[in-house]
């Protein structure tokens, strides 16, 4: 039987996105960072319900995720992070000068485990970052209460949770310092960006001026139309500043998630679990999805299969993904010298399935059946 190819995430942009782009770039010309970049944090705002000046917009999840933990720590200080995750949340805490302490995870949601931070915890730990797999926040009331027992901050890995509720509340309505990442496949894009979003007015400096090079209130300047030709410079600073012409992609999205995306999420994801429930050899990692808008669907092949699945599926034409290789195994974290079991079984078994707003009910049926086919030993719709 031939199918096209499904694939594990993309893009999801069309002519409003077009038209938006287009409208900066004829009728505004500015393609620096100006009034579509307030106007973009503006609305960021208004969706998760805080003050303007919580949100700071930046061109990727990463410089979000670097800002924030310079903004905390002073060089050598310990970051509690789970070590499956992205290379971009460990790059961020070194980027930093800060030291990412790799943790174990909770394998039925793939968050951080509480009870292995405790026992990492030294006098150089300042901050805790659960990282919201697979959009879950896993017990992100349990890490504040930790983190206010011992004086530590918390900067929430929120790459794959904008929009995500944890017990009825937005992420990053609430919080220490939430980091989001709008680059090209998550839950909404920009092209490229991300954001920070903090109610500690301090943190939100720093954060605003290191965006531009460091350059104290040049965001003042650039959202009134100017620019800072005297400057007043006192710390580090990047060109991580979002520009106009990615902010007007993400205007578009913002208004396109409630209504069309985060639907199709839900729905995709609660297929998934219904046709997969009970699959000898799978198992699903938790999720109360509605409150939980997912960005990947992950799910767990035991019996070391996952590999054997993986490359069964791709001959069918459906991509796959491996979220993710731990750091604390890469060279420039360790490569190995911690053992962290359960976070290495979980590299064996993890395998993420199709999931974007453009797949549909007959593309999810599909995958679900080449799936049971494979672990019940036969092969179907060849």
């Amino acid at each position: 039987m031939n199918r096209k190819p499904i694939r594990l995430s993309r893009s999801v942009v069309g002519p409003l996105e077009s038209e938006a782009v287009a409208r900066v770039l004829i009728e505004d010309g500015y393609l620096g960072m100006g009034q579509e970049v307030q106007a973009f944090e503006r609305e960021i705002a208004d969706f998760l319900g805080v003050p303007a000046e919580w949100v700071i917009c930046v061109n990727s999840g990463t410089a979000a995720l670097h800002l924030a933990v310079q903004a905390v720590t002073q060089p050598g200080d310990e970051v509690l992070v789970q070590s499956l995750t992205f290379i971009a949340t460990f790059q961020a805490i070194s980027a930093a000068g800060a030291v990412p302490v790799a943790c174990e995870v909770v394998p039925e949601t793939v968050t951080l485990d509480l009870e292995d931070v405790h026992r990492r915890l030294t006098s150089r730990s300042k901050v805790l970052m659960p990282v919201h797999y697979a959009s879950n926040p896993g017990r992100l009331a349990e890490m504040y209460d930790l983190a206010d027992r011992r004086g530590l901050r918390v900067i929430e890995d929120a790459a794959h949770a904008f929009g995500c509720r944890d017990h009825g509340k937005l992420i990053g309505a609430g919080g220490d310092i939430v980091c989001f990442s709008f680059d090209g496949i998550k839950n909404i894009t920009s092209g490229e960006g991300g954001a920070i979003v903090t109610g500690d007015a301090a943190v939100a400096q720093k954060v605003r001026d290191a965006r531009l090079l460091g350059v104290e209130r040049d965001t003042d300047q650039r959202f009134s139309g100017q620019r800072s030709w005297e400057f007043k410079v006192q710390a580090q600073g990047y060109r991580y500043h979002l520009s106009n012409v990615l902010a007007a992609i993400g205007r578009v999205q913002l208004k396109r998630f409630p209504g069309e995306f985060a639907p199709a999420r839900i729905n995709r994801a609660l297929q998934y679990r219904q046709r997969l429930a009970d699959v000898p050899g799978l198992r699903l990692l938790d999720a109360n999805l509605g409150e939980l808008i997912p960005h990947i669907q992950p799910v767990r092949v035991l019996n070391s299969q996952r590999n054997a699945l993986r490359e069964f599926l791709g001959g069918r034409g459906i991509e796959t993904g491996i979220h993710y290789q731990p750091n604390h195994l890469l060279a420039l974290y360790g490569g190995g010298r911690v053992s962290l079991p359960v976070t290495e079984r979980l590299y064996g078994e993890l395998l993420s399935l199709p999931l974007h707003p453009l797949l549909d009910e007959t593309d999810v049926e599909w995958i679900c059946d080449q799936i049971k086919a494979f672990l019940g030993g036969r092969s179907e719709g060849v």
